[in-house]
């Protein structure tokens, strides 16, 4: 993997390089929030209703990282299903790395669902290290379940999940490095209420055509959001670009 910009190079990328790239701001005080996606070149997120099928191994090696660097990981009850989510598990280099960063062993994940739709014996509430956190409303049933199998259940809504509230709470708990990895229509709700500090967006070579989505739905912005480009990292065909607010 090498740099395109703002430092271009032929030699391969450091891990230390990476971690200096996608490290989240120091001294935070309020939670920061990167979202993680990967496209085809035609705009596809999925191929064939999953996004491993757009994904290489540099940027399974990001994808990765980024997990490894966060207080928490936050995902849509959707995407948690449909990309079979468990909670993080530990290993030598997630070990280190995250002492290192002087970071809690493993992050939870945080699933955002206003309908409590996860099952109590989904492997994200029962195969986890750290208690998954549920980020869900006051009218949704099931949360009484999903709290006695051992999730950490958060009402942020009546009667539907404030997304300005959930990421508030996660900041209230010292969670200030927010992974947050989709699905669209998390991402447009997070832009709609101008959550996003980060966007790490994966290009991967390829074209599907067919119907899948774009990484953010929801309804069109009065005002677009202009970015500007933080890194761009070259891996085979795939290119990795960091754009922040």
């Amino acid at each position: 993997m090498q740099s395109i910009w703002p430092d271009p190079g032929t030699s391969e990328l450091t891990d230390t390089a990476l971690e200096k790239i996608y490290a989240y701001p120091p001294g935070l005080d309020r939670p920061f929030v990167q979202v993680n996606f990967v496209s085809s070149l035609d705009g596809a997120v999925t191929v064939s209703g999953r996004s491993a099928g757009l994904s290489g191994p540099g940027d399974q090696k990001v994808f990765h990282m980024q997990r490894d660097l966060a207080d928490v990981v936050m995902v849509g009850a959707t995407t948690a299903l449909i990309e079979r989510y468990q909670g993080l598990k530990a290993n030598e280099v997630r070990a280190e790395r995250r002492e290192r960063h002087g970071l809690a062993p493993l992050p939870p994940i945080a699933v955002v669902t206003g309908k409590c739709s996860i099952s109590p014996d989904s492997p994200l509430i029962r195969k986890t290290s750290v208690p998954t956190i549920v980020l869900t409303a006051q009218a949704a049933p099931g949360r009484d379940a999903l709290a006695d199998a051992g999730a950490d259940v958060v009402v942020v809504g009546d009667e539907h999940v404030d997304l300005g509230l959930a990421v508030a709470e996660l900041g209230r708990r010292g969670l200030y490095r927010v992974n947050c990895e989709g699905g669209p229509r998390l991402f447009g709700g997070m832009i709609a209420a101008d959550l996003v500090d980060q966007l790490n967006l994966t290009l991967s070579p390829l074209l599907t055509a067919g119907d899948s989505g774009r990484i953010a739905s929801g309804p069109v912005l009065a005002e677009a959001r202009r970015m500007t480009l933080a890194a761009a990292l070259r891996d085979d065909d795939f290119l990795m670009l960091a754009y922040r607010r």
